[in-house]
């Protein structure tokens, strides 16, 4: 067996819908991620990710005919991605608890179960509508295509949360709700309270809500309603 860390945690969640706020928070409670981005044009916080665990899944959703943006149908780990990720694991031996977050790994995520017997979860998402806006407004992408993006990483997010019963949370809660059910959050994953009263939630973090009068797809309006129903 390679050595990789005691417990690993994988986020997960769509682009744009709270990944990064809930990984900061847990950070806060203890949860170790190693080299991470702290800061980024459309996320003063940064997005909390590792660039190393990022660029093998591009590599791998590349090596399959996909990207971020660009879901494919399945993605097949080959020897040598296996290999890059178990060094990738190697190198936080020494850790108790490793976190790690990154949207693509919802089209990845077979993968990572494999290497991982006992990989834990924790999930997050938002609106449809403004992660629509957000997407627009950071990448261009056209309305259609983001709901479709939106649908397909949901999709999987709702699959593995029925699979495994790991707590969900939805990012349009009011700040004192989100991280109450944070807290919850930390106690279920065994973690430490954060002592600060300052927390790593901020308004400012969220810069787009759902817009009154758009015309979601239903099947997206149902997926939400779903999600809805299965968070904390």
């Amino acid at each position: 067996m390679s050595a990789r860390p005691q417990r690993v945690i994988a986020v997960l969640g769509m682009h744009r819908s709270g990944t990064s706020c809930l990984t900061g928070s847990l950070q806060e409670a203890g949860l170790e991620l190693g080299k991470y981005h702290a800061w980024n044009p459309y996320n003063l916080k940064g997005n909390r990710e590792n660039q190393d665990i990022v660029d093998l899944h591009d590599a791998l959703l590349a090596a399959n005919g996909g990207g971020w943006d660009r879901p494919p149908r399945r993605c097949r780990w080959s020897e040598a991605f296996q290999d890059r990720a178990r060094a990738l694991l190697a190198a936080h031996a020494e850790v108790p608890v490793m976190g790690f977050k990154d949207p693509r790994t919802l089209l990845v995520l077979d993968g990572w179960k494999a290497l991982i017997p006992g990989l834990e979860f924790i999930g997050i998402f938002r609106h449809p509508e403004a992660v629509v806006q957000s997407l627009e407004r950071r990448s261009q992408m056209p309305r259609s295509q983001a709901l479709e993006l939106w649908y397909r990483y949901n999709r999987v997010l709702q699959r593995e949360q029925r699979r495994y019963g790991f707590p969900l949370l939805c990012f349009d809660e009011e700040e004192a709700t989100f991280n109450r059910k944070v807290d919850q959050v930390v106690r279920y994953l065994g973690l430490k309270p954060p002592a600060q009263p300052q927390r790593f939630y901020d308004n400012q973090l969220k810069n787009f809500a759902a817009r009154s009068g758009a015309r979601t797809p239903l099947k997206v309006r149902w997926l939400y309603r779903s999600l809805r129903r299965a968070s904390l």
